[in-house]
């Protein structure tokens, strides 16, 4: 599998309602970091209260 943004080869996958995309090594790391930086993962975060330890 290539990778979605590029021709590397794919070192990740993702499956959803039957779609299957692939993404290289760099290309996983800056979604990760656009991810990382959104608003929807701080809200996310504060509904699950991701630093309770209990």
């Amino acid at each position: 599998m290539r990778c979605h943004y590029c021709e590397e080869e794919a070192a990740f996958a993702a499956e959803k309602g039957g779609v299957k995309v692939g993404l290289c090594t760099d290309h996983f790391r800056e979604r990760l970091e656009v991810i990382n930086d959104s608003e929807e993962l701080a809200s996310l975060e504060d509904q699950l209260d991701v630093t309770r330890t209990d």
